[in-house]
């Protein structure tokens, strides 16, 4: 059962059950999956056919938890804003990588289900929610070689500069976009993927104001992938470049066009910040665990360092980041899945400061294992590594505070 004190008092039986059976889950299938792919040298072994990375994603779409944010109508979980922070926390402490492979997973596919479009909902939304063995996998094909973080800035002068705009470009014809370009190394799930929710440029004139979203199905002629690649942290999250070639789908899977582009980014821009708010969340909460685990323990002066003063208050200030990351990655899960307009700021402020909590509170947890927090038999070193790369993933958190901070300027 989660170790956290819950303080919503209007806490429902369901949500608590929620609660303690994906933690169960993540307890025994997710975090030991993690922990042995994080060993593998080398990353093209976490994807192998008998890899154990497969037999936990098939496990969590059994469970429907690929389908978790998919609305209950079309055959997902149909889960709510509180119960989906639940969920993520829970998988955030377990793994970043198969939180953020699980989250990445959903998103072609409840685009598609937002859209409405009758094609789309019976070919691609029913057979993704109800999918119990991994076939259908989802990505996020954003971050190009020379585009990252400069294309999450909605809202900004620089992101109608018609010298910057995506460099993977859509082209009309007839009945059929066809669509050129290359997504860089970073798409999480990139090399597994059977479909990718791509951003690219329909009209350069208007730079990033000028693009659109597709949903590409990745077994299509003139899709090629790269290798996997090889990092420091989130060794378990496949990640890798995608080249598409004059790759031809049909108009309806051209899901947003410039008129609504911007408006897209940011409501997708506010959904994965405040995801990646939550997960990390759950990292950090994974760090102080073990280190007060370990502080009980450890001993030395001829007693358990956790009766040592300065351990004693760097636990309670371990303790009180982490509260107060679940409070605001709550807050902005719950206001902007309600929200009619999201408030951009609101997520990003989530993601930054979960994944600088997530970051000092692993940071500070090595300094408590001392030499053993830099081994690789224990888990706060990987935790460590993992909360290192939630810096720049999904946009390094210097651009997206200074979207956010443009974003307040304009509004208030």
């Amino acid at each position: 059962m989660p170790r956290y004190t819950e303080t919503n008092l209007n806490i429902t039986d369901e949500q608590v059950a929620l609660k303690e059976s994906v933690h169960k889950f993540c307890k025994e299938v997710l975090r030991p999956a993690s922990l042995a792919l994080d060993r593998l040298p080398d990353p093209e072994d976490v994807i192998a056919k008998d890899s154990v990375f497969w037999h936990a994603m098939k496990k969590a779409y059994e469970l429907g938890y690929h389908a978790a944010v998919i609305p209950q109508e079309h055959g997902g979980r149909g889960l709510g804003a509180l119960e989906t922070h639940i969920f993520l926390e829970e998988l955030g402490w377990a793994s970043a990588e198969f939180a953020i492979a699980l989250g990445a997973t959903a998103f072609p596919f409840l685009a598609a289900a937002n859209s409405t479009d009758e094609d789309l909902l019976q070919h691609l939304v029913k057979p993704f929610a109800a999918d119990k063995a991994a076939t259908y996998i989802g990505c996020w094909a954003i971050t190009e070689p020379e585009h990252g973080s400069d294309s999450l800035m909605p809202g900004t002068k620089e992101f109608g500069d018609p010298g910057v705009c995506f460099q993977t470009r859509a082209r009309r014809d007839g009945d059929h976009w066809i669509i050129n370009g290359q997504k860089s190394s970073w798409v999480s799930n990139g090399i597994i993927a059977t479909h990718a929710l791509t951003f690219l440029t329909i009209d350069a004139s208007k730079g990033m104001n000028g693009g659109g979203v597709a949903i590409i199905p990745l077994d299509l002629p003139g899709v090629s992938r790269g290798h996997p690649l090889d990092k420091l942290g989130q060794r378990a999250l496949n990640q890798g470049e995608i080249v598409f070639d004059g790759v031809r789908i049909p108009q309806n899977y051209m899901i947003a066009q410039p008129d609504v582009y911007p408006i897209m980014m940011s409501a997708t821009l506010a959904l994965a910040n405040a995801a990646i708010g939550t997960m990390f969340t759950g990292v950090a909460r994974a760090a102080y665990e073990e280190s007060l685990d370990y502080c009980k323990v450890r001993i030395q002066g001829g007693k358990p360092i956790c009766e040592h003063q300065w351990i004693q208050q760097k636990l309670f200030e371990m303790f009180t980041k982490v509260e107060s990351a679940r409070a605001l990655s709550r807050a902005a899960m719950i206001y902007n899945t309600a929200a009619f307009i999201p408030v951009l700021e609101l997520s990003i402020a989530s993601k930054v400061h979960c994944t600088r909590v997530a970051f000092e509170v692993a940071h500070d947890a090595v300094q408590l294992f001392g030499s053993y927090g830099l081994s690789k038999g224990y888990t706060i070193e990987k935790l460590f590594r993992d909360a290192r790369s939630s810096l720049i993933a999904d946009g390094c958190n210097e651009v997206l505070a200074l979207a956010a901070a443009q974003a307040l300027l304009s509004s208030h």
